[in-house]
């Protein structure tokens, strides 16, 4: 293996997560493997990456199903993939150095062989390496462009997230707060993510829903309607959502993690009359279409975190061996912020 300039020690393995079986509603470590590989030769335009963090996102669980969908599913013993962010340790790629660091989509492993052109140079001076897998990344541009664009929002709406202390929920909420909202609902798993939620992240009212009807509690938090729903979760919360928008509202459907894990045919809302009633837009999202949005949502959502006014929280596992850890644990609900895997320093 040969490199533009002197590199470190390359190591003949990696390490790296396989899928050996397909999941029966809630993943379990057994159909997971940690597997060790022959790091193969950099071909021309290629280099080696020392994956430094990479992350570990609901819509994941949907690529362990085979099934059509937006993205392919995962293949069985093969490795996973996904965000990753780490250093160049060799290098057959013109332009890119020993010691750069670089953005690519060859998560859960050690050690990645990536193409340079699908791979995009960030700066660990300019902000942590990990908020390039959050708010700098997939999550942060999911929540401005589902928020700014697909939900409309204008200055004086009032705002529901649901899966608010998430990656995305909890930029969404402080995105519509920057941009004149006026009122933000959330709702989290937790009497602590409430709390987070409410002095943390500023929203004006905030609800556990595992402690009543969301309905009810949404009702309580929000007396005069919503504007925005951002649906992060679906199920009773879209219920909910309904029947408190206003004339006109608007729906971002970002996930419904209720319903990643069933085994049957989950139920829909069963007021969706409402959406004729009130002449509701209802639309989904994926992220993907909105890379148009990339540079202005880079220049605006950076200059909130450097300013201090928009605050960022992460949830941390370290070492490779910890992935499907992480991964379990974030379809749980036990992440506040991003969910972050940390390889190596």
């Amino acid at each position: 293996m040969t490199s533009t300039s002197t590199t470190p020690a390359i190591p003949a393995t990696s390490r790296e997560w396989h899928l050996v079986r397909r999941p029966k509603g809630w993943p379990v470590p057994e159909d997971f493997a940690l597997r060790e590989v022959p790091v193969p030769e950099l071909g021309e335009g290629q280099v080696l990456v020392r994956n430094l963090f990479m992350t570990v996102d609901p819509y994941m669980r949907g690529r362990m199903d085979e099934r059509e969908s937006y993205i392919p599913p995962f293949q069985l013993d093969q490795p996973m993939d996904g965000g990753a962010v780490g250093r160049v340790v060799a290098s057959r790629a013109e332009g890119v150095a020993v010691g750069d660091h670089l953005l690519h989509g060859l998560g859960w492993r050690e050690y990645a062989v990536v193409d340079a052109a699908h791979a995009a140079k960030v700066d660990p001076e300019a902000a942590p390496l990990s908020a390039y897998l959050g708010v700098l990344g997939m999550p942060g541009l999911t929540a401005y462009a589902g928020l700014l664009d697909v939900a409309s929002f204008k200055e004086g709406d009032s705002v529901f997230v649901s899966g608010a202390a998430g990656a995305v929920g909890s930029i969404v909420g402080q995105i519509a707060k920057l941009k004149g909202a006026s009122r933000v609902i959330g709702s989290a798993g937790s009497d602590e993510k409430v709390r987070v939620l409410l002095e943390d992240y500023g929203f004006d009212a905030a609800f556990n829903y595992k402690n009543g009807p969301v309905g009810e509690q949404l009702k309580k938090a929000a007396p005069e309607g919503i504007d925005v729903y951002f649906d992060n979760v679906g199920g009773d919360h879209l219920e909910a959502a309904l029947d408190a928008l206003k004339l006109h509202g608007r729906v971002t459907i970002c996930g419904m993690i209720s319903q990643y894990n069933a085994t049957e045919r989950p139920s829909g809302p069963g007021n969706l009359v409402q959406v004729l009633a009130k002449r509701l837009r209802v639309q989904g999202m994926i992220v993907s279409d909105h890379d148009a949005l990339r540079p202005q949502f880079v220049k605006e959502v950076g200059g909130w975190i450097r300013s201090g006014e928009l605050v960022v929280r992460e949830t941390v596992y370290e070492g490779v061996d910890r992935a499907v850890d992480a991964f379990l644990g974030l379809l749980r609900g036990e992440n506040t912020g991003k969910m972050i895997v940390k390889l190596a320093d």
